[in-house]
């Protein structure tokens, strides 16, 4: 059952809504859904298996199936699942017409909006809430994401989109159809940690977003639309983009602790860090900071690994707080080679797969969210 910290007056009819008012202060996960209290996942997600050791041990195809399911896969279960994966990646010649008519001073977000809301409404069964059907569309969304996020990147780079590859695994058809190439190992191996540790994250704007819309009985598609418009938010998904281009206004380690000295005299908001939930250091954090520092070493890097150093010594002595994942993950992502602006779609793509298993136990057993407001205006007067 999904509980849910909404403030002292929320409440709802509904067993799956809200059931009490609850605060987490564990550093290693914030689990009270079912999606992240299953028997088999833990540590951000759930009991037996951390979110380290997922991103260590598991590729992203496998953490898929763990939150749709509540159990890692076998090894036939693995291959199907793969499968079906590899067979819906393609993109219809209407979708690819759409994508190349936006704008292209447009951001990358508003193609991966407009992208959903068209699979949603080619769809037949749209309206078809079913378990099955949720699921095979899920299924479709995270398939097609890729090649949507790609393609996009590609085409405001100038360049023709590189059709999808049956024969690669998710990651490296991802960064395949970006760049042309797999590139080397330690590459595929970080992006593919980062997708995992973004996969799921309990009660954040965004998922919230979409259980809201799903309580209303709207369709999945209208529900993961409306939590990529949360995502975009700077105070959300945006903020990975918001690192880097931080990170290349300071230019040096050199310049950084003045930099961010300013900022703090100036009581301005540093991008990566602090966390609403996390308060003693986000969990996630040290397996990307690993992954960023390998990155590094391969894509000559020192000086974004030497400013994170001097930003991180520095904010913890300054104010105490510590970075959240997208501090890590910008560098890493602009090492890679990705265009800033495509940062968040990827987050995107990571984190359909705990938004859509979110909707799908919210559609399970479901209740209106309607949260109630304590008005704090004028008192109440009589009509002149």
């Amino acid at each position: 059952m999904a509980k849910l910290f909404c403030g002292p007056r929320y409440r709802s009819d509904g067993e799956s809504a809200v059931l009490a008012i609850q605060k987490y202060d564990r550093p290693s996960g914030i689990c009270a859904t079912w999606v992240r209290n299953r028997p088999g996942c833990a540590n951000a997600w759930c009991t037996t298996q951390s979110g380290q050791d997922l991103a260590a041990r598991c590729s992203f195809e496998q953490v898929a199936y763990l939150l749709w399911h509540g159990e890692l896969p076998t090894d036939g279960q693995l291959q199907l699942f793969s499968q079906r994966e590899r067979s819906s990646r393609g993109l219809n010649r209407s979708m690819h017409s759409l994508l190349a008519k936006l704008p292209d001073n447009c951001h990358p977000m508003d193609v991966v909006r407009t992208a959903i809301s068209y699979l949603g409404a080619e769809d037949p069964e749209e309206d078809n809430s079913s378990p099955d059907a949720n699921y095979a569309k899920s299924l479709r969304m995270f398939a097609a994401l890729p090649t949507i996020v790609a393609s996009d990147m590609r085409r405001r780079r100038g360049l023709e989109p590189i059709a999808p590859d049956s024969q690669l695994g998710y990651a490296e058809n991802f960064l395949n159809m970006c760049f042309g190439e797999v590139p080397e190992p330690v590459i595929v191996e970080a992006f593919e940690q980062s997708m995992v540790l973004y996969a799921e994250h309990s009660f954040n704007a965004s998922t919230f977003a979409a259980r809201v819309v799903t309580s209303t009985q709207s369709d999945i598609y209208s529900a993961v639309t409306a939590a990529i418009g949360a995502l975009k938010g700077s105070l959300h998904g945006g903020a990975n983009e918001a690192v880097m281009h931080d990170m290349i206004e300071i230019g040096g380690a050199d310049r950084a602790a003045e930099w961010l000295d300013g900022k703090v005299s100036r009581k301005e908001k540093i991008m990566g860090f602090g966390h609403r939930v996390y308060k003693n250091g986000d969990s996630r954090v040290p397996t990307m900071k690993a992954a960023l520092a390998r990155v590094a070493a391969m894509k000559d890097g020192q000086r974004w690994l030497d400013i994170y150093q001097v930003l991180e010594s520095g904010m913890a002595a300054a104010t105490g707080i510590k970075p959240n994942l997208d501090f890590p993950t910008g560098p890493a992502y602009h090492l890679m080679g990705f265009d800033i602006p495509s940062f968040t779609p990827i987050f995107v793509m990571s984190r359909i797969t705990g938004w859509t298993a979110h909707i799908m136990e919210q559609a399970a057993s479901n209740a209106l969210i309607r949260p109630l407001s304590d008005y704090s205006g004028q008192p109440q007067r009589a009509l002149a």
